[in-house]
């Protein structure tokens, strides 16, 4: 009896095993033909923001740099020429409180005995900054406070000139102006 009643639960666990097959194999052909909507969206990634200070030894910094600038040299600094623009970032809330200017770099020796004296200019997004004049080879800073009505919360331009620089050589064909290292907008 053992036999017969395993033998029967046996037959009865195929049944029930077929009957879920054929429900299965009847509904899988409504299932393929129920098609699916794939929407697809365009997503535009923003551009990532411009820095407020570049340091131009960095090679990602070279996009800001627009134009006037050499070369890295040394993995520390560039030449410029006598005019040289950057694209810089405005630090967090300069459109109310401004911001402060700031240009590091450095007058080799050569350049001041052949340039006696430079005179540097500034501008911000075409509004022209004073201007300042150096007799010395040194390492400086030119600084200058940028008013709150002079910046919005875009891109900013700064255009730097130099009244003189060092005219190409048979060694450098290059007009060499200043040597940089950082450029920046630091907030109030």
């Amino acid at each position: 009896m053992k036999v017969r009643g395993g033998l029967f639960l046996q037959r009865r666990g195929y049944a029930a095993y077929g009957a879920i097959l054929i429900l299965s194999l009847a509904v899988l052909p409504l299932a393929c033909k129920r098609q699916r909507r794939v929407t697809v969206q365009t997503v535009e990634e923003e551009a990532s923001p411009l820095a407020t200070i570049v340091h131009t030894a960095d090679p990602h910094a070279a996009s800001q740099l627009i134009s006037g600038f050499y070369g890295i040299e040394q993995n520390a600094w560039r030449w410029t020429a006598g005019k040289f623009s950057v694209m810089l970032g405005a630090p967090r809330n300069a459109a109310a409180q401004g911001a402060t200017l700031q240009l590091k770099f450095t007058i080799p020796d050569v350049a001041i005995q052949q340039m006696k004296a430079v005179s540097l200019k500034a501008a911000i997004n075409g509004t022209p900054l004073p201007p300042e004049s150096y007799t010395q080879a040194g390492e400086f800073t030119f600084s200058r406070e940028i008013p709150a009505g002079k910046l919005g919360s875009g891109p900013v331009k700064v255009d730097f000139t130099l009244d003189k620089t060092m005219p190409p050589t048979e060694a450098d064909k290059r007009e060499l102006g200043v040597v940089v290292s950082t450029i920046g907008l630091q907030a109030k």
